[in-house]
């Protein structure tokens, strides 16, 4: 009988191909974790700091360095740093090093509410609480605060940072009432009073028209008020 040595030295080689792997998969088990690294994604401004997330991780699950990398369970953590306030995005991994590393996005404010309650409006319309670490500079938004004014000012701010001159010159956001809503510039003295949030790519198309042209004959200081409520034009009172 011929000994087929071709498919022994292939199953001897898979025994130990699978023991070897076998056996990293042990050792691997067996490490403890290094030490703990936290990236923040995208925006350098910081609403949470490091010391913070390492603090948020031992309150809520216990020391994480030097534990054992089989106790760890990386969902968990994720959705430990994700409970905070500040944070809106996490994903958790370990290296072959056993270094435990977090990639944390913060949550985006774009307008910050100042009224009986101080808060941040932030990218998806919803409420973010300030932060003791970093102040956002931001539209601050004043006047009377509901849940529909709210809304109607998201819908403001989202047009006007998709703008780069709004963007910049833009610092405040008045609500009258519903349906009234005030802009207040940077360099300028004038109040723009931009009525509802229908129409607006016509309203501020409007505006830089009348903004181009009151430049040009250096006329800008001499209004006190700009009203972009009527339809397809621009009234002025002056100073």
């Amino acid at each position: 009988m011929r000994v087929n040595w071709d498919y022994i030295k292939l199953v001897c080689l898979s025994i130990a191909v699978v023991g070897l792997y076998g056996f990293a998969d042990h050792r691997s088990k067996l490490k403890k974790v290094d030490g703990i690294t936290v990236k923040f994604v995208g925006d350098n401004n910081l609403y949470i700091t490091e010391d913070a997330v390492n603090k948020l991780l031992i309150q809520n699950y216990g020391p994480v360095k030097n534990r054992g990398k089989e106790q760890l369970v990386l969902n968990t953590i994720e959705e430990v740093i994700q409970s905070n306030a500040m944070v809106k995005n996490a994903q958790v991994y370990l290296t072959v090093n056993g270094e435990l590393v977090s990639k944390i996005v913060q949550r985006k404010p774009i307008g910050r509410v100042e009224g009986i309650s101080k808060f941040y409006l932030d990218d998806l319309g919803e409420r973010m609480p300030l932060s003791k670490h970093h102040s956002a500079r931001v539209p601050i938004i004043t006047g009377e605060i509901t849940g529909k004014t709210l809304e109607d000012a998201y819908v403001i701010l989202n047009y006007i940072n998709g703008d780069d001159f709004l963007r910049k010159n833009v610092i405040g956001i008045h609500i009258v009432k519903e349906g009234k809503y005030q802009l207040r510039f940077r360099m300028e003295n004038f109040v723009v009073n931009l009525g509802g949030v229908e129409n607006l790519n016509e309203k501020f198309k409007n505006f830089m028209a009348f903004y181009a042209k009151a430049s040009k004959d250096l006329s800008l200081a001499d209004y006190a008020i700009v009203s972009l409520e009527f339809n397809n034009q621009v009234v002025c009172t002056k100073i």
